[in-house]
């Protein structure tokens, strides 16, 4: 029996990295995600299309007239990692129209799954990250895309990872018991796939592992999901026999329609990245109706197009979607852009109503003294040009007085945009 993860060589071991890039040219691939296949079935846009709302489909295939995600077939080996394709989705913001992400297709061979986790994840003793040699992105996008580093605005710390293990009969600590009952030992397995981590990384009491993974998604008996901020993992609960049982279709799942729905939820992350950047500078220059505006504008597309809670009537994707997004706090966090946003406008409304108001009070104070004057020339039956300059001279004194009163520079307040006391 063995209980180290570090050692185990699962029957099947699959790893998908998701790496934040910008293009740099369109890329000439075939268009749509990679048709992997299972018997007669060939899981192409047309078929994933089907699984997902119209929506969320056009978020993560785009449509024939636009587009947005493109593929390319490899076989590049290093080491114990064996690329097997490359996606590219483009995720274009307001403020970053080139912004995508590049999805790699590895199988893992050999006892290797969680030591190139970790290596990805940088912990402090793994080996060097297999994502800096020939399986770079940097090598593998040259001249389409680049990678977005650590340090550049949204970019997720480290890739995202997802990876898929199905154990044989002698990964007892995986599989469930002769009652059916799951060991505590399986979900330590999944964390620590999902946590890019070993017990020596990140020691963890005994008391809180139930917390840790009280979100494990049981997809069925013979399998689990776990959802962290920055690594997803499947794992299998039955000893797998290889070749065509269930397992590959499980695996084809989760490289494909449970890939796309922790994609969708990439993307809600990054735009709600900016959307909250974008609120932080409202105050920032001139012209704050025009920039609200534009932030609402954004809001409400990032709205209608990616902002999706449900994305299929089949629920496993819907769940793994929900659980990203709890992960991100998203749903909270677009709350509180809706809330932000609606102060906003309120006080550029408040703003425009007071200048409005300062306009109509200018109107009434120039208005009111010349008319007056005009008035009374027209009653003594005064005329020529020196009673006229006598009357307006008189008119703009009055209007002169009027304005050094609290009335008066209340009104010039208003047009100013500010308070009485010269506030911003």
């Amino acid at each position: 029996m063995t209980t180290d993860l570090s050692s185990v060589i699962g029957v099947r071991q699959t790893l998908v990295v998701i790496v934040p890039v910008r293009l740099t040219a369109r890329p000439l691939w075939q268009v749509g995600p990679i048709p992997f296949d299972l018997g007669s079935r060939r899981t192409d846009a047309a078929t994933r299309q089907t699984y997902f709302t119209p929506a969320a489909a056009r978020a993560l295939y785009g449509t024939p007239e636009r587009p947005c995600r493109w593929h390319r077939f490899m076989d590049v080996r290093h080491e114990a990692l064996r690329l097997k394709g490359i996606e590219l989705l483009r995720t274009a913001t307001a403020r970053y129209p080139d912004h995508a992400l590049a999805v790699l297709h590895f199988d893992v061979e050999g006892p290797a799954l969680l030591e190139t986790l970790r290596a990805i994840g940088r912990r402090d003793t793994a080996v060097p990250d297999p994502l800096d040699g020939p399986l770079s992105p940097t090598a593998l996008l040259d001249g389409i895309a680049t990678p977005r580093g650590a340090s550049a605005p949204f970019a997720i710390a480290r890739p995202y990872t997802v990876a898929f293990l199905t154990p044989d009969g002698h990964h007892t600590p995986a599989l469930r018991d002769d009652d059916g009952r799951l060991p505590e030992s399986a979900d330590r397995w999944l964390w620590s796939l999902a946590s890019r981590s070993t017990a020596a990384d990140f020691p963890t009491p005994v008391e809180e592992w139930p917390r840790r993974t009280e979100h494990a998604l049981r997809i069925s008996a013979d399998w689990s999901a776990l959802v962290l901020r920055h690594g997803a993992a499947f794992l299998g609960h039955r000893a797998d026999p290889g070749g065509s049982d269930f397992y590959a279709f499980a695996e084809l799942h989760a490289r494909t329609v449970y890939l796309d729905a922790l994609l969708l939820g990439t993307i809600q992350r990054d735009h709600i990245d900016e959307l909250t950047d974008g609120l932080s500078g409202v105050f920032e220059g001139p012209k704050l109706a025009r920039r609200v505006s534009a932030l609402e504008r954004h809001i409400a597309t990032f709205r209608s197009t990616y902002w999706r809670q449900h994305l299929t009537a089949h629920g496993p994707a819907n769940e793994l979607l929900l659980t990203f997004q709890a992960q991100h706090r998203l749903p909270a966090r677009f709350d509180e852009i809706l809330a932000e946003a609606a102060d906003y406008a309120r006080l550029v409304q408040t703003q425009e109503s007071q200048q409005i108001a300062g306009a109509l009070g200018v109107l009434t104070i120039l208005g009111l003294p010349l008319g007056t004057a005009l008035s009374i020339l027209q009653v003594l039956g005064a005329k020529g040009l020196t009673s006229l300059a006598v009357a307006l001279v008189g008119a703009l004194a009055a209007t002169a007085l009027v304005l050094t009163t609290r009335y008066g520079r209340l009104v010039l307040s208003s047009l100013r945009g500010r308070s009485t006391r010269g506030d911003r």
